[in-house]
């Protein structure tokens, strides 16, 4: 009968002490999700600031600067220049716990825009020898400003954090200049993973075709991995009148460009996973009636397994190499490796799939199909578990079909939206920190 009445006992308390920290945890959620929305007007303020002064990868300069003066004005160390532009913010939390990384990325894009908003980007520059404007047409304004106000939400409940968060601010995510390093890779060369050492990072990117109130994601292989690749076909120049008295690099290369079609529809196993390899330029010739020496094309490949991507490097050698030694020319390939895989660690995204369905609603969290566009967002999920998430832009109502697609002049964006990217970073933030003082969170090696 004692032990009985100690083992109800043992009970009653672990009960209570459940519901206590139950009641805690919701009661930080509540002030959280309060918080945000109050900083809801302030956030599209920043987001429509940015959008009208773009800038290019790695010469984010005014963008870090802000992004900078917000932290230092929440009380943060602070690191800037790191990975030539970016910025690192770390918010140490009243409680001991894991390092929580969240990411945004600053970086525009050499568009000119089309969209008539009062905050419209008029900015120009010169971008490989060509004048273009300048354009936030993916999402990144709208990335750093949902986490300028998730840096002020968790800032605001310091002392209730069970841990620490390492606020990263990258530059050029569309990649570095040429003859440059950047991006995320440069900071993960530069430490921005270590001291603290990162436990787990999380990172959202908008869309502007899915609906605002949506969230998406995929375990796994979520985008795709991208090298480049450059063929210089060299043939044996001569006059347009006889071309049997050279080797006409041109005719060649438009064999090379077929044959490059067969390596995915004739070397893969797509019902696995999806592949692509594009010729994206091709260029020779100066005049109608010269057959010219060489030949350069220029392409891209995406892939979502590297076994898949050893293939495609290998075939690409092989149907440049033998298609222009069957007509006499030679081939120059050259590969450059590039992102890898976007890779959500399977147990994080299963781990932390509640809290997504928490915050927006069970029914509006749905798997995507796997994607073959690239973010280097992969480079930190190489050395720590993380997991990325699409977060909806577009206009509830609106069709896909209607929506500009990311990369485009008339790329367009919900604000709608941001309230739902701050609630989901910061309760993906302050539960992981949760389970993983029950000893229940994926950490990094």
């Amino acid at each position: 009968m004692n032990a009985y009445r100690l083992l109800t006992a043992k009970i009653f308390c672990l009960s209570i002490t459940t519901h206590a920290l139950f009641a805690q945890t919701t009661a930080l959620g509540t002030r959280i999700d309060r918080a945000a929305e109050g900083l809801e007007k302030k956030v599209i303020a920043w987001r429509r600031d940015f959008h009208q002064h773009p800038e290019l990868g790695n010469r984010e300069f005014q963008t870090a600067a802000k992004i900078a003066a917000h932290l230092q004005s929440l009380g943060m160390d602070v690191k800037t220049g790191v990975g030539k532009t970016g910025v690192v913010g770390l918010l140490k939390g009243g409680k001991p716990g894991p390092v929580v990384a969240l990411r945004a990325d600053m970086d525009g894009l050499p568009v000119t825009e089309r969209v008539s908003v009062p905050f419209k980007s008029e900015v120009r520059t010169e971008y490989n020898g060509q004048q273009t404007g300048v354009m936030h047409a993916c999402g990144h304004d709208s990335h750093v400003a949902i986490l300028m106000g998730v840096a002020e939400v968790l800032s605001s409940v310091k002392a209730d954090l069970k841990g620490t968060v390492k606020f990263i601010f990258q530059p050029a995510e569309e990649g570095a200049p040429e003859g440059e390093e950047g991006g995320a890779y440069l900071m993960v060369k530069e430490g921005v993973l270590e001291n603290p050492k990162v436990d787990a990072i999380f990172g959202l990117h908008i869309n502007s075709q899915t609906e605002v109130g949506t969230i998406k994601y995929r375990p796994g292989a979520t985008m795709a991995a991208v090298d480049s690749y450059a063929i210089k076909i060299r043939g044996k120049q001569t006059h347009g009148a006889s071309p049997w008295s050279g080797v006409d690099p041109i005719v060649t290369a438009s064999q090379v460009v077929m044959g490059l079609q067969t390596i995915v529809s004739r070397n893969l196993p797509l019902t696995e996973n999806a592949a692509v390899v594009t010729v994206g330029a091709i260029h020779g010739g100066i005049r109608q009636n010269i057959i010219p020496e060489e030949v350069n094309m220029i392409g891209t490949i995406r892939s979502l397994d590297a076994d898949m991507q050893k293939t495609i490097h290998r075939r690409i050698n092989e149907v440049a190499t033998n298609i222009a030694e069957s007509a006499g020319a030679k081939a120059d390939v050259k590969i450059d490796i590039m992102y890898p895989i976007t890779y959500n660690d399977p147990k994080l995204t299963d781990q932390m799939l509640p809290t997504l369905e928490a915050v927006a609603g069970k029914s509006n969290v749905r798997i995507t199909p796997a994607q073959t566009g690239a973010e280097d967002f992969s480079f930190y999920q190489q050395k720590v578990p993380g997991f990325f998430f699409f977060l909806g832009g577009m206009t509830k109502g609106k069709k896909v079909e209607e929506a500009a697609p990311h990369h485009t002049p008339d790329f367009q964006i919900d604000e709608g939206g941001f309230v739902l990217g701050m609630k989901a970073l910061c309760h993906l933030t302050i539960d992981y920190m949760e389970q993983a003082g029950k000893g229940g969170a994926v950490s990094g090696k």
